[in-house]
This record gives structure tokens, sequence and C-alpha cells, in this order.
């Protein structure tokens, strides 16, 4: 998922930015409400955290805008709290209303509630395909082009997290924290050796348009593509 981060302090841009990107989110920047205009119709962020108060246009005029063509969600924040700010805030479309000092984690969070409402329901399903790959967690079986690969449960439940996010980046904490639990003491690096394991399953069969990419220094994610090159 995609964040644009608005705002004209740099040092809350760089603290947003780090938090957004250690939950595994792509993040854009802009620093008035131009720019923030233009960077929307540029990147197509999936949410946005837009200040208010900002050079050229401000963050009430930005969103007035975006909402004429987009439901794209919108976290507005502001350094003052006053009731009418945030009604307005909320009546011209933004979703969420946060006020300065804030944490960084809360508004992790909000942007978490947010995106759950938005996406489908992948934890409720038992079955997901794409191109000629398909995952059913009924009898965990993965099978490509119809045919059906030798994959460990933890390997069947790897690709399951990856594949039904798709473009998402996923760190090694996060992969080991999600299926491995919170209470795990071994290696991050267990999840290299499975990631290893089930590429080489999966090289085996051709699956052109997917693949699982390695972003370095940051994780893995289901990479989805006409051009992915094995």
């Amino acid at each position: 998922m995609k964040v644009l981060i608005v705002d004209d302090n740099k040092q809350i841009i760089s603290i947003l930015e780090a938090y957004a990107k250690k939950e595994g989110y792509q993040t854009v920047i802009a620093v008035d409400g131009q720019e923030a205009l233009d960077v929307f119709q540029r990147e197509r962020p999936d949410i946005i955290l837009l200040d208010v108060m900002m050079p050229k246009i401000d963050g009430f005029e930005v969103c007035r805008v975006i909402r004429k063509t987009s439901n794209v969600p919108i976290i507005m924040i502001t350094a003052r709290g006053e009731d009418f700010e945030k009604i307005m805030g909320l009546e011209i479309g933004a979703d969420d209303y946060i006020v300065k000092p804030f944490s960084p984690g809360e508004i992790m969070a909000r942007i978490k509630a947010i995106l759950r409402r938005i996406q489908p329901k992948t934890e409720n399903l038992q079955v997901f395909s794409y191109d000629n790959l398909q995952i059913n967690l009924a009898d965990y079986t993965v099978s490509i082009n119809n045919k059906v690969l030798s994959l460990t449960k933890k390997e069947i439940e790897i690709l399951w997290t990856l594949a039904t996010k798709k473009d998402r980046v996923f760190s090694r904490d996060m992969l080991l924290n999600k299926l491995w639990g919170y209470d795990y003491i071994g290696d991050s690096r267990t999840v290299d050796s499975h990631i290893k394991r089930l590429r080489a399953k999966l090289e085996k069969y051709p699956h052109g348009k997917w693949e699982i990419k390695t972003i370095w220094g940051v994780g893995y994610k289901f990479e989805v593509s006409d051009n992915v090159k094995q």
C-alpha cells in the first residue's frame, strides 16, 4: 500500500516516513498543498496523511479538490484542535482527524484501521487464485497450472500471506510475528531459509506474471507484472 505524507515540517515527514516504511508501506512525499495535488495525480496513493496548515494551498482545500475525483482515505493532521476545524475536515470528506503532538504509532494504527475497512477480507477466504497459481487453505494445497506442489505448512502460509497482499512488502520480523508468533525466540533469518526453499520449489514451474521478490534491506513481496522475469 502506498501512503502520501503531506506536511511542510521535514522532521515530521521523516518520522512518519520511517514508521510507515517499518510497517511495510511505500511512501511518497509532498511539502505544500500544490505539490500534494501533483503527487496525488501522479502516484495515486492508497491513503493520505494531510497536514492542514501548509504553504500555497491549505489541507482543507487539498481535501476538497481530491474529493471531487477520488474516495481515497484521508487522515488530516493539525496543530490546532478546535472542534469546528475537526467538524469541517470531516464534513469536506476527511476520514479521520489527528491533533499534534501525536504518537506516530497511533497514526499507523489509524491507517491500519481505515485500510482494514476498505480492503477485501482475504482472512475469511479459503482459496486464492492469481494467474496460474491457486492456494487452498481448506486443504493446504498449492497448485500451478493445476499441478499440485509439495510444500510444507509454513511455506504455504508464507505464500498465502504474501500473495493475498499483492505488492505489499513484508519485513522478516512482520512475517516472523505473523506466522511464528510474537513469543518465537529463534533467528529472523529462518524466514530467509523458508523463502529460499519455497522459491526453489516454485521455480520448477513456469509463472511469468508473478514472483516472490526480495526488497533489499526491507523484506519480501509478491510482485505481479506482465514483465516479471524469473
